[in-house]
């Protein structure tokens, strides 16, 4: 038996410029604004760090505010133009941090 595998498969990468929005008591509280390019991120705030980001089953976004928290977002809302997204504690108690989520909110794309 033969197998044929397509690998031009193109993955959908997060390019442009957001609003993140945290949750708060059941309403959203807007933080800031985020430019993604390709595998970068950073925040208009100059003192928060730039930050990585990681394709694969998930979307995780490594060096979100501060080293210990990443952010997680499902592979199927990349394209869409409000993004939920999860945090999670590097630090946690949890076997696999990303089991346990700390908080949430929503990246909203600015045109």
């Amino acid at each position: 038996m033969l197998f044929s595998i397509n690998l031009s498969q193109k993955t959908e990468k997060l390019n442009g410029r957001y609003n993140y929005l945290i949750e708060d008591n059941d309403s959203y509280i807007l933080k800031d604004k985020i430019t993604f390019k390709d595998s970068i991120f950073a925040f208009d705030n100059k003192y928060l760090p730039k930050g990585r980001i990681s394709y694969g089953n998930a979307i995780l976004l490594d060096n979100f505010i501060n080293t210990d928290l990443i952010i997680s977002i499902p592979k199927d809302q990349i394209e869409k133009d409000t993004i939920p997204f999860f945090m999670h504690d590097k630090k946690s108690s949890s076997v696999n941090y990303l089991d346990k989520v700390v908080g949430k909110g929503k990246l909203i794309r600015i045109r």
